[in-house]
């Protein structure tokens, strides 16, 4: 398989290009710059996007970009919807002219978190701002598009890479006597590599012609406070986790405050086995300090 992945300088890309060493596929990874085995496209560009698809041959679309700046999309929503719906836009047209697949990320942001069990795909969205409207949108557009797609609605990712709450709560639990952590949104943590294994799982097991929404997270629930203690107990650090609420942290982002996604239809459809969060948390810190190491 010819395997094209938009965003390869985010976490999910990085680690595409980490399981794509000794894979009988061929990757061609882009970002908006390019260097090294990144090659520069400008993906809201239909033309540029078309000629890459083209001349690669390319069977299936990953993609990994997005807006993810939740608070700065509440002052830059315009930016926003052209990434996180125009830019699926243009892949998903590039797609089904070349009759390749595209596989799109998408969030639990969609919903507002008022249920009380988890979130299947039939449930009906309801966004409560700027980044999980785009999100939706792009959902919609890649729908809309006539080209053969799964999109797939994820949560709490984290990797080794880029910047996000685990890195983060590494660094401060490392430096601080204390912190403060919102006990009161719950979700479930999602370690990078194992979405892209899954995914790799869906196209290596020819699963490609099952259009549709999918939900994919680790397995089990957590408050981000639980998720914080774990990450500091996993490093052995000393700092002092304290649970506070959300309205501790005053916010222009209302944020879900239950997350918790139901991954029966993916594990049914595509004969996955998903591990439990704690368990891929522990291989997280071993990959982390391994990296750190290294440098």
């Amino acid at each position: 398989m010819n395997i094209l992945i938009t965003g390869a300088r985010g976490q999910l890309g990085r680690t595409f290009m980490d399981l794509s060493r000794g894979s009988d596929n061929r990757f061609i990874f882009t970002d908006i710059t390019g260097d090294g085995d990144v090659v520069a496209l400008d993906a809201t560009n239909a033309e540029e996007v078309r000629k890459v698809v083209e001349v690669n041959d390319v069977d299936v679309i990953i993609n990994c970009a997005g807006y993810t700046d939740v608070n700065r999309a509440e002052d830059d929503e315009d930016m926003a919807r052209r990434i996180n719906a125009f830019l699926p836009e243009v892949l998903a047209a590039a797609a089904k002219e070349a009759d390749a697949t595209l596989i799109h990320i998408s969030t639990d942001y969609v919903f507002d978190g008022n249920s009380s069990v988890p979130y299947v795909e039939t449930d009906k969205p309801a966004p409560l701002g700027a980044y999980a409207r785009t999100k939706l949108e792009g959902e919609q557009v890649v729908m809309e598009s006539g080209c053969r797609y799964l999109i797939i609605r994820t949560a709490w990712l984290y990797s080794c890479y880029g910047k996000n709450f685990f890195k983060t709560m590494e660094s401060l639990t490392s430096e601080r006597p204390s912190v403060n952590v919102v006990m009161d949104q719950v979700g479930t943590p999602t370690y990078a590599q194992d979405l892209a294994e899954a995914i790799l799982h869906v196209i290596d097991n020819d699963h490609l012609d099952k259009t549709g929404i999918y939900h994919y997270t680790d397995e089990g629930v957590c408050s981000w406070y639980d998720f914080a203690a774990a990450i500091c107990r996993g490093f052995g650090y000393l700092c002092d986790v304290r649970p506070c609420r959300t309205e501790d942290f005053p916010s222009k982002v209302r944020r879900p405050s239950y997350s918790v996604l139901d991954k029966s239809l993916f594990k049914t459809t595509f004969g996955c086995e998903i591990p439990h969060w704690e368990d891929s948390l522990a291989i997280a810190v071993a990959d982390y300090m391994k990296m750190m190491s290294n440098k």
